[in-house]
């Protein structure tokens, strides 16, 4: 069954979700925003595809009884603690219309767009942390942390949502949205760490310093606006980048506040927020 949506809006953008009798929509806690009556609303810490045991099982076989009811325990605190270390949210609220089509609306939390992802289940795709706004009962949500060197290098990088299955992711980014494929620029783009939203499954995602240890090398990471690293997006795919940084947004808010730690250089020696 196909999610109906509708994303309305300019600056701050949000999606209107239209649901059938049955039909089921989970989001990331804090993405909410209104429902008609007859859609309920619940909280779990489980994802779409686990946590679903019958009810009343038997312990004769089939995973039922006390071993089944510490397997299921044993794979929600695996799921939590995945999402702690990555800094999500803990919970899932999962919304299911009753009695007739039912009414949800969900959005990000910066001033930017948003964007249906259809999923037909051959691809997977991955986001920046907190990209995630909701998604059919047939996505999976997962967590992706990137290897060792790109993680480090990376910040922003380290840590991706994935989303496997069939059916309508819904992400949000700050600003406004381009999409693009590496293969129509050489099969390789580089990007501000910060300006990657989203990819299809086939892109190769990388962090690289920006020039060497020289003099130009370092002219770019004290003054250049960009620190050490820039991402580096390789292959056939789709990407989606977004025009404003969180970094650059809350510098932003900092100097109008007349707390601007930022100074001259705006590069190396930046102060992130927080």
């Amino acid at each position: 069954m196909t999610l109906q949506q509708e994303i309305v809006g300019n600056a701050m953008q949000m999606a209107v979700v239209s649901l059938q009798p049955g039909q089921t929509v989970y989001c990331e806690a804090g993405k909410f925003l209104f429902k008609t009556t007859n859609v309920t609303m619940e909280t779990r810490l489980t994802g779409p595809s686990n946590g679903q045991q019958p009810q009343g099982g038997s312990t004769a076989g089939g995973g039922g009884g006390m071993g089944g009811m510490l397997r299921q325990a044993m794979g929600t605190a695996m799921q939590v603690g995945q999402r702690v270390l990555a800094g999500e949210s803990i919970a899932f609220q999962y919304f299911t219309s009753q009695g007739g089509e039912g009414t949800v609306g969900f959005a990000g939390v910066l001033p930017g767009e948003m964007r249906a992802l259809e999923l037909d289940g051959t691809r997977a795709w991955f986001a920046e942390k907190d990209a995630f706004v909701a998604a059919e009962s047939t996505v999976d949500f997962g967590i992706a942390f990137q290897g060792g060197r790109t993680g480090m290098k990376g910040g922003e990088g380290f840590v991706l949502e994935k989303f496997t299955g069939r059916g309508t992711v819904i992400i949000a980014g700050a600003g406004n949205f381009i999409d693009l494929n590496p293969a129509d620029f050489g099969g390789r783009i580089e990007v501000d760490t910060g300006c990657v939203v989203a990819f299809e499954e086939g892109i190769q995602y990388g962090v690289q310093r920006v020039g060497g240890l020289n003099r130009q090398g370092l002219m770019n990471a004290v003054f250049g606006g960009e620190g050490l690293s820039l991402a580096t997006l390789e292959g056939n795919g789709r990407v989606i980048l977004q025009s404003l940084t969180i970094e650059s947004l809350a510098n932003a808010l900092k100097k109008a506040q007349g707390g601007d730690k930022q100074g001259p250089t705006g590069g190396l020696f930046s102060t992130n927020a927080g």
